[in-house]
């Protein structure tokens, strides 16, 4: 069975430019990525960089990845992941299995999740996986300037809430074939449940660069 990991990283990000490349804990963020798939060589093969940035693609060669060169078409702001996806797995020369997607702006990652995750992968037959975090807010809406709770009553405890989890983006699991169909998450894809700190971090603003800096730097040390 032949697992590869895919690491989508564009040029051209505008809240932080040249976000995959931004320095954190040390390393171009990308690299994050990159060295937690090589540490999990066991299950993961080929590690490949999909992108159309000269100096992304630099640094993930230096670092040991494989490069897939991505078409301008498929780098638009609006453009969605399983299009880079899908194009690397037409590109390369080889059939294979599974698809672990590591998205670089999630860099915190439990050292065991993708064992385990992959583990729960096997055993459940599952087409895909996908992490997902508990959610302990109170939504609601606001219409004609009145504020409609969406998950709660008001005045009711947050630890008392209907259980809701959110897609945090730190690992998936997906079957190549269903990549090729346009697909990361079925229908039946196995909601892996982690509530972790590190499912809270997800970098698309300083702000959250700031705060994923300050976690790697308080709570690294203690991953195993």
């Amino acid at each position: 069975m032949k697992t590869i990991a895919i690491i989508p990283a564009r040029g051209g990000s505008k809240r932080i430019p040249e976000k995959n490349i931004q320095l954190f804990g040390g390393l171009p963020l990308l690299v994050h990525s990159i060295q937690y798939a090589q540490a999990n060589a066991s299950i993961i093969g080929d590690i490949f960089v999909s992108t159309n940035d000269a100096t992304i693609k630099k640094t993930a060669l230096q670092f040991g990845a494989k490069v897939i060169d991505r078409p301008e078409e498929l780098s638009g702001d609006l453009e969605p992941t399983v299009t880079s996806l899908k194009h690397v797995l037409e590109t390369i020369e080889y059939e294979t299995e599974n698809v672990v997607l590591l998205q670089p702006t999630n860099p915190l990652r439990p050292i065991k999740l993708l064992q385990e995750a992959f583990e729960i992968y096997q055993a459940e037959n599952s087409d895909s996986l996908f992490t997902v975090s508990r959610n302990y807010q109170k939504f609601g809406k606001i219409l004609n300037d009145q504020f409609l709770p969406f998950n709660y009553e008001i005045g009711q405890r947050s630890q008392d809430l209907e259980p809701l989890f959110f897609e945090n983006g730190l690992l998936y699991i997906t079957k190549a074939k269903l990549i090729l169909e346009n697909i990361i998450i079925s229908k039946s894809a196995f909601p892996l449940v982690m509530n972790h700190v590190f499912g809270q971090v997800d970098i698309d603003t300083q702000e959250d660069l700031d705060y994923a800096e300050y976690l790697f730097k308080k709570t690294i040390k203690y991953e195993n």
